[in-house]
């Protein structure tokens, strides 16, 4: 993991801190329905401005692709940012053509935060343009990310200008990066993968990346079925991508190969259909028959990685283990998630998860709030789990 500059080497008391945010919320009805990413960023804003520093925020909503689009500006989460910081913040119109952000920051005193607009109403932005990171540089004197969600995308909000001003890493970036080099960067050992959700085809990268850096690999969701049928094991009616069982086979050789374990359900919970509280049966994987769904691990599978993890130091996870929307198919994953959140707890073990799903479904089995760290950015995770760099973050380092 690289080196990096954090907030403690500045001095930045009547200093202009181009601030990177993520501040992509959800809105329903024209409110913000989850304010989490705001939440996160909330004590670096806050920090910097009670520092004395003159705070612009950054940040990108949707994908207007390089147009004003009114409904994807910033404008309604200024006063959101506002009420979660505790201090004033003045949105700035702008559509990155005009001189408006200089203009209306000119005169701005120390502590005082705006909220510019959309940086990608500006085509230059996801292009990494030279003379937008100019002009964007060219309002501040450091340069502060705290967007890790957005380090994966090489774009002048997230790379531009910090190649062009001295350049830090806001509290929340520091934090996801400390939790990563934990987790997989220099891990304490035995190191467990979870690898959950529907397709292998989505997550080939992850799981070639993984077995070279784990002790053992649990594959769960659907694509355990796809691994099953390698195998010559049934899986019935059930979710399986049938074209990609010998990608499964090279995968399995390659973990052979670097001493990792593939932990593969040994029963599961079957129905008929896909329903919420559907008749489900837990049977061992080879009495899955041709009309049964596989939905979940089984009780017997639950119980050996239960075992598993006692004897592990880090659990990286992603993905859940079943169908976790619908009961009863939600038991798998959460009774793993409160057993890691429960030996995470006693301090026997650090617990790294990250992506969508999986967050809805720690977050559901109430285990969320004892794992080491939940990553909610997602590509960005995803693509620091595969192995590939991030530009955001390798930026930082220079």
């Amino acid at each position: 993991m690289p080196k990096f500059h954090t907030l403690d080497d500045y001095e930045v008391s009547g200093k202009r801190v181009l601030l990177r945010v993520d501040l992509n919320v959800p809105f329903l009805d024209g409110k913000v329905s989850d304010a989490t990413r705001i939440e996160r960023v909330a004590p670096t804003i806050k920090e910097l401005s009670d520092k004395g520093a003159i705070v612009l925020l950054l940040a990108h909503f949707g994908r207007p692709d390089g147009v004003v689009v009114p409904e994807m500006s910033l404008a309604p989460v200024a006063p959101i940012v506002a009420d979660i910081v505790g201090k004033p913040v003045s949105f700035v119109t702008t559509d990155w053509l005009d001189d408006n952000a200089a203009v209306a920051t000119k005169d701005a005193k120390n502590g005082d935060i705006f909220l510019l607009e959309n940086t990608r109403f500006h085509a230059g932005e996801t292009k990494n343009d030279a003379q937008l990171a100019k002009k964007m540089a060219a309002l501040g004197d450091i340069y502060v990310n705290d967007a890790f969600s957005a380090a994966h995308r090489a774009h002048v909000s997230t790379v531009g200008i910090a190649n062009l001003l001295p350049s830090a890493a806001g509290r929340a970036m520091e934090e996801e990066l400390n939790a990563l080099t934990s987790a997989l960067g220099e891990p304490q050992h035995p190191v467990i993968a979870v690898v959950g959700g529907a397709k292998v085809s989505s997550k080939l990268d992850l799981l070639g990346n993984l077995v070279e850096k784990v002790d053992a690999l649990v594959i769960g969701g659907g694509m355990a079925n796809t691994f099953l049928a390698a195998l010559n094991q049934p899986v019935g009616n059930s979710l399986c991508e049938h074209d990609l069982t010998g990608t499964a086979l090279e995968i399995m050789g390659k973990a052979d190969a670097a001493n990792c374990k593939i932990l593969l359900p040994v029963d599961v919970a079957t129905a008929k259909e896909f329903k919420q509280h559907a008749d489900s049966s837990n049977i061992p994987v080879a009495d899955v028959a041709d009309d049964d769904m596989i939905l979940d691990i089984g009780s017997r599978a639950i119980a050996a990685l239960k075992r598993e993890f006692d004897n592990a130091k880090t659990v990286v996870w992603n993905g859940p283990m079943g169908a976790f929307e619908i009961q009863p198919f939600d038991i798998g994953t959460n009774e793993l998630a409160l057993h890691v959140a429960k030996l995470t707890a006693a301090g026997k073990l650090t617990s790294v998860a990250g992506g969508g799903d999986t967050v809805a479904a720690l977050n559901k089995s109430g285990a969320a709030k004892d794992f080491t760290y939940i990553s909610t950015a997602g590509g960005a995770f995803l693509e620091w789990l595969e192995g590939k760099p991030l530009p955001g973050v390798d930026a930082l380092n220079k």
